[in-house]
């Protein structure tokens, strides 16, 4: 088949060649796409598993020494090695920020803990006024 201009039947005139483009089927094709991405995007993030625990961030240097807040298995708190319940935890927040220069916590959680006896630990602190809080994790050379 040649390409050229199309001659009609019988009169010998010439028609220009036509130079419209049908864009019907590409608006269908992009709209089916739309759609698929729509629909999967909310699931993408929905199935993600998430690991918190473990970092490859390196080790933060520190002048003075950082109090050592941790939480076990158990759900028990620990400031530095001493149990506190935690009944006692606004109390001895509200010392600890009382200090002139109210010092770095470093916040140890265990990977099987309930992430709300986590965010209690952390909303004591915040409310004493000790805002500065690094959530300790595995590194991947540590492991």
């Amino acid at each position: 088949m040649a390409m050229g201009p199309i001659r009609s039947r019988g009169h010998g005139r010439r028609r220009a060649p036509m130079a419209d483009i049908n864009v019907t089927p590409f608006v269908d094709v992009m709209l089916v796409l739309l759609i698929i991405f729509m629909v999967t995007a909310p699931l993408m993030t929905a199935g993600v598993e998430v690991n918190l625990p473990d970092s490859r961030a390196g080790a933060v240097d520190q002048a003075e020494a950082p109090v050592l807040v941790a939480i076990d298995g158990s759900g028990r708190t620990f400031i530095g090695e001493e149990e506190v319940p935690v009944a006692l935890l606004p109390t001895r927040f509200e010392a600890l920020a009382r200090a002139p220069k109210p010092p770095q916590i470093f916040l140890h959680a265990d990977r099987g803990l309930d992430y709300g006896q986590v965010m209690r630990v952390m909303g004591e602190l915040n409310r004493a006024g000790l805002n500065r809080v690094a959530l300790v994790t595995v590194g991947q050379d540590e492991q």
